[in-house]
């Protein structure tokens, strides 16, 4: 595909930002999605979606806070209606694995009559460093509503270079990419695993659900967010994704990358630092 523009919905998050460094490192126009960008986008307000789509080839959809939110499945149907009557050819859509809301979204996408591309994610490994689960692992002790189940927790930079393959080149329109790590973790496995990268002693402990809501609220989330987060944990992490996926594989010629692999990654660049917090936090 010849893209004059590519429009990235979620352009400052972490698969965004990585998608919008890719496509300008290939030469493209890359437009920002996002209430800061100009023009901007908002997707709280349906007004600005159309002056942020004009002239745009391609689109990369990373919708927030995420598809299984009220609402989503309506944004993305008006989305993809006015990108199609916008003269978009191309969408990329960022879903989650095993969520029942998201596939709904995803259908949406696949009869919108635009070149389509679904990229599945399971738990994103980053959430970890790029994310506030950073400041727990910074305080040593991980405490989440999740047992010993199996989570093939992904790399967001697989799915950024899955996107931009399927943004740029000839071969991913009509594809479901169902991207995943190359092997199974259980949470507390994972945290093990950066205690060891960062030479540091880290708990991972298993709370139940009304007491991390509980938590959530006393750090002043709001309350949708509370509801969306204690269900996404409840529903995803209940063993319906404990497998492996071939994705990253199938989208790029080339095996997923590890979880270890980003825990040392991770830990080499200080993010779990105590003095990077402090001058970040």
């Amino acid at each position: 595909m010849s893209a004059n523009r590519v429009l990235v919905l979620g352009g400052t998050g972490k698969t965004g930002r990585r998608v919008a460094a890719r496509m300008a490192a290939r030469g493209l126009a890359v437009r920002i999605g996002s209430r800061a960008a100009e023009p901007s986008f908002d997707w709280e307000q349906p007004a600005t979606w159309r002056e942020a789509l004009h002239g745009v080839d391609a689109a990369y959809v990373a919708y927030h806070p995420d598809l299984a939110a009220p609402g989503a499945a309506d944004a993305i149907q008006s989305l993809t209606a006015l990108a199609a009557a916008s003269g978009v050819r191309r969408l990329v859509l960022l879903s989650g694995r095993g969520e029942p809301e998201a596939e709904r979204c995803e259908q949406i996408v696949r009869e919108s009559g635009l070149e389509w591309t679904l990229v599945r994610a399971s738990w994103f490994a980053h959430n970890f460093s790029e994310s506030y689960l950073r400041e727990a692992v910074l305080a040593g002790e991980v405490a989440l509503p999740v047992g010993a189940v199996g989570e093939p927790f992904v790399d967001v930079d697989d799915i950024a270079d899955v996107a931009a393959a399927a943004l740029t080149e000839v071969g991913h329109a009509g594809q479901l990419y169902e991207v995943t790590g190359p092997r199974l973790w259980t949470f507390a496995e994972a945290v093990a695993e950066i205690g060891r990268a960062t030479r540091r002693s880290i708990r991972f402990v298993q709370v139940p659900p009304e007491a991390y809501a509980a938590a959530l609220r006393d750090a002043q989330l709001p309350e949708p967010m509370v509801a969306l987060i204690t269900y996404l944990f409840a529903e995803v992490l209940d063993g319906r994704n404990a497998s492996v996926a071939d994705g990253v594989t199938r989208a790029l010629g080339r095996p997923p990358r590890d979880f270890a692999d980003y825990a040392r990654d991770a830990a080499a660049s200080g993010v779990w630092n105590p003095a990077s917090w402090a001058r970040t936090a």
